[in-house]
């Protein structure tokens, strides 16, 4: 399907590709406006933790696009984008749809990361979506359940061993949120929460380390000691594989193979370019990427080949 009126197309409905077009419409911008996105809802992803809790219903956390954009105008199309043309101003839709656009909005953000460890995408739970926090939701609860009923110990030790791999934010995070959860959920089975271990792993030496919360790594130390369980650290080590029954991984400078038996690994560690702009590399000078693929941009956050096409947030590389 052609769109006659070629409207200005934004493809990601996270925070920058939702903004920017609520923003549009605050400043009185009335050309045409289609948002793309795969997924019905937005995630709030700062309050994720609270879907996995229980804390919030879900529409709080994850609201409809209907709902957020309702009255505005806005276009909103849920469907995969499959390809896009920048030469011929083209944005092609899984469904088989396209759409001609005079503006268009790159705002797809990045994808979870795996560094290439061995299993890891296969066995391990990411925490970026609505999926994976259910996902993970429904998981940490089955191996509780199952750790309350199992007279087998080895077993047992497995289903209430919890590992997050990662110690920035995102893991520092889920190590202290699971150390208060699951000794409250384990509780209400009858099992002894001193059997639950949370094992926090990370590659850097330092948690937080390289990030802008890095002066905030003494209180989160602090705060791992004051919770329900102990967060135990291991640190300084990589990460080999990933199974469904354990995790394997290498002290620094080491050739020695440790194996954490764990029938739950949590994946916060490393990000990946978006499929979809790897795809758009073939179409813009090999010059105008970073050494990631990342298209760059000028300060106004244009392509350097396309002016007409905007990229921000993880998906782009800002020229200074």
């Amino acid at each position: 399907m052609n769109s006659s009126t070629h409207p200005t197309i934004i493809v990601g409905a996270g925070f920058t590709g939702l903004f920017t077009a609520l923003h549009l419409r605050h400043q009185h911008d009335f050309r045409s406006i289609t948002l793309i996105d795969p997924q019905e809802r937005f995630v709030f992803k700062p309050m994720l933790y609270e879907l996995l809790t229980g804390e919030l219903p879900d529409d709080t956390i994850c609201p409809t696009y209907e709902e957020l954009l309702q009255g505005s105008d806005i276009n909103f199309v849920q469907d995969k984008v499959a390809a896009i043309d920048l030469q011929e101003k083209r944005v092609h839709l899984a469904c088989g749809l396209d759409y001609t656009y005079n503006y268009l909005v790159l705002a797809v953000g990045s994808i979870q990361g795996y560094l290439g460890t061995e299993g890891a995408q296969e066995n391990a739970f990411a925490f970026r979506t609505r999926e994976n926090a259910l996902a993970l939701e429904r998981q940490l609860r089955d191996c509780l359940l199952h750790a309350s009923q199992t007279k087998d110990e080895q077993q047992r030790r497995s289903l209430l061993t919890f590992a997050v791999v990662g110690a920035g934010p995102t893991g520092v995070e889920m190590a202290a949120t699971l150390a208060d959860l699951l000794p409250y959920w384990y509780a209400q089975l009858g099992g002894n929460i001193h059997e639950i271990r949370i094992v926090l792993i990370n590659h850097g030496k330092t948690i937080l380390s390289g990030d802008v919360n890095a002066s905030l790594k003494e209180l989160a130390l602090q705060a791992f000691k004051t919770r329900t369980v102990l967060v135990e650290l291991v640190l300084g080590v990589g990460v080999k594989a990933v199974h469904p029954d354990r995790l394997e991984y290498q002290p620094a400078n080491s050739s020695e193979i440790n194996t954490l038996l764990t029938q739950t690994t949590i994946w916060t560690a490393g990000t990946a370019t978006n499929p979809l702009i790897q795809s758009l590399s073939a179409q813009i000078s090999a010059g105008h990427l970073d050494q990631h693929g990342l298209p760059l941009v000028t300060p106004t956050l244009q392509l350097l080949d396309f002016p007409e096409v905007f990229a921000a947030g993880d998906c782009t590389d800002v020229q200074q």
